[in-house]
């Protein structure tokens, strides 16, 4: 009777880090999960675990590991954090082919945080990877960012803004780069001006009544500059959800400022698709990343120093 009482409860841990329920500083033999802001993030309106966002640590095999290191920002309409379909089943490809994955659950609208807060928690997030890349054989150089529909609009805004200090510097950190190496976006969001965005996106983001500049500021086809990390796009032409001119848009601005890109748009495909082969060819854009990686040398095997 005890043994089997053990058994179910270790399935039942199983299942609570795979429903994202551990809290931070839990582990299994699947993840790790730790605070970005230990002392409390900036702007925090409380102490609940809402107001902690966290970092998944999902590590590959040190004998497949090559090195690289993904944030994955998942979608949600920055209303929720999608950690299970554009979260731990990313990470887990990401670990299958030899790349540190580390899923971001960000502050967002669903638990009271508006902008800044997703964005100064995905600075924080690359710092940390970086900051730890000894510990976590990663070269530092090789250390991008991936995101899934709003979450794609947050990792492209780090991209376009990392630049830009959207919170105080608080410890050494916060001082380190957080510049994204490269960008992996899929049906994103893009743009917040009314012609393409996803206005439950843009809405959760900034409100009701949103200042035209900050919406421009915050478009990020309107953003791109030459040092705009190298950006991977996948969107379909049948989205209904974040209009695949947001992709195409933001693939014309990065050619224009000559940063390397590649995009691919699939005829069919249904928005939020993620890694899932129900939803068809467009789950084939796994291997159109790995020849993209592949093509920057991201997926070479390097010893870490």
């Amino acid at each position: 009777m005890r043994r089997d009482f053990g058994i179910l409860f270790e399935f039942f841990i199983i299942i609570s880090v795979l429903a994202g329920t551990v809290r931070a500083g839990e582990t299994s033999a699947l993840h790790k999960i730790e605070l970005l802001w230990p002392n409390g993030a900036p702007g925090a309106k409380g102490s609940g675990d809402k107001d902690k966002p966290t970092l998944t640590i999902c590590l590959p095999d040190k004998e497949t590991a090559v090195g690289t290191a993904v944030v994955v920002c998942p979608g949600g309409g920055y209303g929720f954090v999608s950690m299970d379909r554009e979260g731990q089943q990313i990470a887990d490809w990401l670990n299958s082919i030899g790349v540190a994955a580390f899923i971001l659950n960000y502050r967002h609208n669903g638990v009271g945080y508006i902008h800044p807060a997703p964005l100064q928690d995905a600075q924080r997030a690359v710092r940390i990877v970086r900051s730890r890349a000894q510990e976590w054989d990663i070269i530092p150089e090789r250390i991008g960012i991936m995101g899934f529909s709003a979450g794609g609009h947050l990792a492209s805004s780090l991209g376009t803004h990392f630049q830009n200090n959207y919170y105080d510097v608080n410890d050494a950190v916060d001082k380190i780069s957080c510049r994204p190496d490269f960008m992996i976006l899929l049906y994103p969001v893009i743009t917040l001006d009314d012609s393409f965005t996803h206005s439950g996106s843009k809405r959760n983001l900034l409100g009701e009544k949103p200042d035209p500049k900050l919406v421009e500021n915050l478009s990020g086809e309107k953003q791109v500059t030459s040092q705009t990390p190298p950006s991977f796009l996948v969107h379909s032409s049948e989205d209904k959800t974040v209009p695949v001119e947001n992709s195409i848009n933001f693939y014309l601005a990065l050619r224009k400022a000559g940063v390397p890109a590649e995009m691919h748009i699939y005829l069919k495909g249904s928005h939020g698709s993620a890694i899932e082969d129900r939803y068809g060819v467009i789950s084939t854009w796994p291997e159109r990343c790995i020849q993209w990686m592949n093509v920057l040398g991201l997926l070479d095997k390097k010893t870490i120093k």
